[in-house]
């Protein structure tokens, strides 16, 4: 009765770390064209200013503009799917559980500590008398 529960729990809060990890990147992604949608606009505009306004027209500096915000829409890019692919779920699972493992290690060790410095059986004859 109990081990049903357990499994059932397991799979609920399994199933809602991917829901969550499905919602978070659907929002990388959608901020990601929004980026880009941005990014078009705004460099249409800043040709716009430079050539059209005439703003710095003895200088092309719209190509420097847009050459830097197309970098780090390039940076941006690269976050969201190559990054995100090698330090994705199964990367946080593998890191929480090497975590979790050196944790238990440690806790072994102290358990072993004390128990060689005060062993039970020290304890018990001191109740005994």
């Amino acid at each position: 009765m109990f081990s049903k529960d357990k499994k059932k729990s397991l799979l609920e809060i399994e199933q809602h770390e991917l829901m969550e990890h499905a919602q978070t990147r659907i929002k990388q992604k959608k901020r990601l064209y929004n980026h880009f949608v941005v990014f078009l606009i705004g460099s249409v505009f800043i040709v716009f200013i430079n050539k059209v306004l005439k703003y710095g027209l003895e200088y092309n500096w719209f190509v420097w503009a847009i050459t830097f915000w197309a970098f780090l829409f390039a940076i941006h890019i690269f976050n969201v799917y190559i990054t995100n692919k090698f330090m994705g779920l199964d990367w946080e699972r593998a890191q929480r559980e090497k975590l979790v493992l050196k944790q238990k290690q440690k806790i072994a060790a102290l358990q072993k500590e004390i128990e060689t410095e005060f062993p039970l059986s020290n304890i018990n004859k001191k109740k005994e008398e």
